[in-house]
């Protein structure tokens, strides 16, 4: 009888260690779940010092490399560039107040002479673009200068000097043949001459240097406006002088 007693009492033992052995495994999954959650929280304030540190020593101007470069270049925004980023970008806004200030003085000559209908200035993407009717600087199917143009090729000759730029002359026509008997062959010539008449004008009476400028001759590949009517064709036949805002290469 004391046997059996024992036995029952065995059974009921083992069978209840099984809560013990659940009980760890909650208090363990607890203790995981605990870790992992301190582990997942960030100290804001340790992140913003250590953030701020990173950068200052990022930014410091012998920190990594001269000319205060540090760690990302030449184009770190906070150190403004490099001295060679800042003498480029000082030249370019001197550029483009000189064709301010050339675009000013023209367009004021052109209102104080009453020129509006024989000459025009804008600026374009190329750059100041100076329009010369063809019959305000030549006679019809002719390259030579009429002394009426003189007056205002003296007063650009007068603020090209001043200019750290190049200065395209380029002739155009309107798309109808030449007269028979013409000196020359085609319309080609024809801009070719009328563009080169100009810039000798600039040259060999003004005495500017001549590397500052270079023709082109354009015949009616570039109208303004469609060739239907005398007045359109008459808009085509221009001279254009193009102070560039991009500087020619040699």
């Amino acid at each position: 009888m004391a046997r059996r007693n024992r036995r029952k009492h065995q059974q009921q033992e083992n069978h209840e260690r099984w809560l013990i052995t659940y009980a760890d495994l909650i208090t363990l999954l607890l203790i995981f779940f605990v870790v992992m959650y301190a582990m997942s929280k960030i100290d804001a304030k340790k992140y913003d010092v250590l953030s701020q540190a990173l950068k200052s020593e990022f930014l410091k101007a012998d920190s990594i490399m001269q000319q205060g470069e540090g760690v990302i270049g030449a184009a770190n925004p906070a150190k403004g560039g490099s001295d060679e980023t800042k003498r480029e970008q000082q030249e370019k806004e001197h550029e483009e107040k000189q064709l301010e200030n050339l675009l000013e003085q023209i367009q004021a000559y052109i209102d104080e002479h009453q020129l509006q209908t024989q000459i025009s200035a804008a600026d374009t993407p190329r750059g100041v673009a100076i329009t010369l009717n063809d019959l305000f600087l030549f006679d019809l199917g002719n390259a030579e200068l009429k002394p009426a143009a003189f007056p205002i090729l003296n007063q650009l000759a007068s603020l090209f000097p001043s200019l750290d730029a190049t200065i395209s002359i380029e002739g155009h026509t309107d798309n109808l043949p030449l007269a028979t008997g013409s000196v020359f062959r085609d319309n080609w010539g024809l801009s070719q001459a009328r563009s080169l008449s100009v810039l000798r004008y600039f040259v060999n009476h003004a005495k500017l240097d001549e590397k500052k400028f270079i023709s082109t001759s354009y015949a009616d590949t570039r109208p303004v406006a469609d060739n239907n009517t005398p007045e359109n064709r008459a808009k085509n036949r221009r001279v254009e002088i193009v102070v560039l805002r991009e500087k020619s290469t040699p």
